[in-house]
């Protein structure tokens, strides 16, 4: 869960807090961090240097440094002992801030506001804080480890900085490169485990914290940045082997306890490696369901040799934690007592492998092909995302039990404060993302803008678009439209794909979204740009009556149903919706000419979709139903 800061939440009376800064020579580096960090605001602060027996002068230089108390140790003590040296120099009533001297402190109030974070209830113990490397990517939002692998992972690690993870939530570690601990957690657990020389030492730390009743937090409001290994870049070899020491000591420390957090099993046969919807929702609802939810999950590709889509998935996912949910072996006793969620489209899920069987699918049409239904009629129960799929399903023939699983958005990147580049000719930007064909009507779409809006307003759409079709040409069907060079203005991004965590800002240099569509599954974009804080303005159809009212956007009238006439064949014999374009126009006028009300409409959006519509929210309702099939 996800919080930002407010005013004044913070006790007015905080503890001081000693600042301990560990130091084994490299003193340009630490003369740099120095630097900085007393040109930030330290009120309430000592500063400690601990110096781990350098021998290039460090000492000597720090008495340049009046404000900085030394404790000079003999010897290099290791990153633990010379750390829990510090601590027992401290004042007995003081927090305290473990650093290392590779950090460069870049704002003011970073050490405020970690201080207002670990006073914000009192069973925060420690804090974290944003770590970007000197280039500009993430490093650190926090930290996991899974007991398959012990090798500790930082969340966001080397992505493209576009303002995600900047609020405060609840982490199972931290990196003590920086690192909040409050004087009641060391009264209760003491300094760092003396097991431990370096590496492991922090998430032993914060594991051991949560036992006492202590929570860790990651304070993303604020941030430094961090040269990684500064202290002990070059020496490669000696890491690998003191880490290979600590990561031994730790499993036998924790492989108990940490495969303990597990509560039931579940094999999830979809899809992870393909640029489709259901690939992207499985990556989220696999994160929430095994890290957050107490579900050990085991993934199998779904489709394959045998399958209608034949094709055989890369098994490189590019994300750790879901290369070792795919490498898990089958659950002893899948096939006679476990469950399986077929998550996929409806003729696939005869390839269910466990005892109880779910088939989980949807479809933007009013029903459901023959085949799905008789397949769905197979399962224990089947799991739709919107009212008006299971509508559609039993319509069709469904016999089996059927329950509403959403779909969710990731508000720790899909949020009002994700970086924007505005237009710099100041125009009003509507954005539409979607693929061409003939369920999203892009020709609808292209000729009501055009007819809007003239060329000389200070109005554009730019429209991102995909092809899968090697047989359409893109840019043919475009011209085809006669789009009136006086009328209103229109980009094109053809088949440009951005990294999905880089998506937040294409969204937020936007003022507005459409999603004019004839029928959807779910919409993902949709959610996205209203977790981003955009107006939007959304068919009035299909699942987005699930999610979109007129609190928060601006429906788009059907003009009735219409036969599902497309390439695709799961559609024969069905219906889908048909914008009322005459509305679209007057909707997009009216947005245009009153952005303020649109503004608030879309801030509203954001609102409640970070209360309502996260993957968390998605997920717990999947482990509510786990909870009744296997109990």
């Amino acid at each position: 869960m996800t919080w930002n800061p407010k005013p004044n939440e913070a006790p007015a009376e905080l503890p001081p807090v000693t600042l301990i800064l560990l130091t084994w020579n490299r003193w340009e580096l630490t003369r740099r961090c120095l630097d900085s960090l007393l040109a930030s605001d330290l009120a309430g602060a000592e500063l400690l240097v601990v110096d781990n027996g350098s021998s290039d002068g460090t000492p000597e230089r720090l008495a340049a440094y009046p404000s900085a108390r030394l404790l000079a140790l003999p010897a290099n003590l290791g990153f633990v002992r010379g750390n829990n040296a510090g601590i027992a120099a401290a004042p007995p009533g003081n927090d305290v801030v473990l650093l290392n001297n590779d950090i460069e402190f870049v704002h003011r109030d970073w050490l405020q506001r970690l201080r207002a974070a670990a006073h914000s209830a009192a069973d925060v113990g420690i804090v974290g804080c944003r770590q970007v490397l000197g280039d500009g990517r993430l490093l650190h939002a926090g930290t996991y480890i899974l007991p398959d692998t012990m090798w500790g992972q930082q969340i966001g690690a080397l992505e493209h900085d576009i303002g995600q993870f900047t609020g405060r939530r609840e982490v199972e570690g931290i990196t003590f490169a920086v690192a909040y601990l409050k004087r009641a957690v060391i009264a209760a657990i003491g300094g760092l485990a003396a097991d431990f020389e370096s590496y492991f030492e922090d998430t032993d730390y914060c594991l051991r914290a949560g036992k006492a009743g202590f929570r860790t937090l990651f304070a993303g409001d604020a941030q430094v940045v961090h040269d990684e290994h500064g202290s002990t870049s070059g020496n490669d070899a000696a890491r690998t082997a003191l880490f290979e020491r600590s990561r031994a000591v730790f499993r036998g420390k924790w492989q108990g306890e940490l495969d303990g957090r597990y509560r039931r099993e579940l094999v999830w046969q979809s899809i992870l490696n393909f640029p489709t919807g259901y690939a992207r929702s499985s990556r989220a609802y696999l994160h929430e369901l095994d890290h957050h939810l107490g579900v050990r999950c085991v993934y199998r590709y779904v489709y394959g040799k045998g399958s209608p889509f034949r094709v055989e998935e890369p098994e490189n996912t590019g994300d750790y934690y879901l290369n070792v949910v795919r490498g898990r072996e089958l659950p002893r006793g899948h096939a006679t007592s476990g469950v399986s969620v077929v998550y996929g489209q409806g003729d696939v899920f005869r390839r269910a492998t466990g005892k109880v069987k779910v088939g989980f699918t949807m479809l933007e049409v009013d029903g459901f092909p023959r085949d799905w239904v008789e397949q769905a009629n197979e399962m224990d129960e089947i799991w739709v995302p919107s009212e008006f799929n299971r509508q559609g399903f039993l319509a069709s023939g469904l016999e089996r039990p059927v329950h509403l699983i959403p779909l969710g958005v990731d508000t720790e990147y899909f949020h009002p404060g994700a970086r924007r580049r505005a237009n710099p000719t100041g125009e009003f930007v509507f954005l539409a993302n979607f693929e061409w064909g003939e369920r999203k009507d892009p020709w609808l779409l292209l000729r009501a803008f055009n007819d809007t809006f003239r060329a000389d307003e200070p109005v554009r759409l730019l429209c991102k678009i995909s092809n899968r079709d090697p047989m359409l040409k893109l840019k043919t069907e475009i011209r085809a439209l006669g789009l009136k060079a006086s009328g209103g203005r229109i980009s094109y991004l053809l088949n440009l794909d951005f990294p999905h965590a880089q998506l937040p800002m294409l969204y937020r240099s936007a003022d507005c979204f459409l999603a004019v569509s004839r029928g959807e599954g779910w919409d993902m974009p949709l959610m996205e740009a209203m977790a981003c804080g955009l107006p939007t303005i959304a068919s009035d159809w299909s699942s987005h009556t699930e999610f979109v009212n007129d609190g928060i956007g601006y429906r788009l009238r059907t003009a009735g149903t219409i036969p599902a006439v497309a390439k695709c064949p799961y559609y024969a014999g069905f219906r889908w919706a048909q914008a009322d374009e005459e509305h679209l126009r007057t909707l997009l006028r009216h947005v245009f000419e009153h952005p303020d009300e649109a503004r608030a409409r879309g801030a509203a959006a954001a609102r409640e979709m970070a209360a309502k519509w996260t993957w968390r929210n998605a997920a717990e309702k999947i482990a509510a139903r786990l909870a009744v099939l296997a109990p």
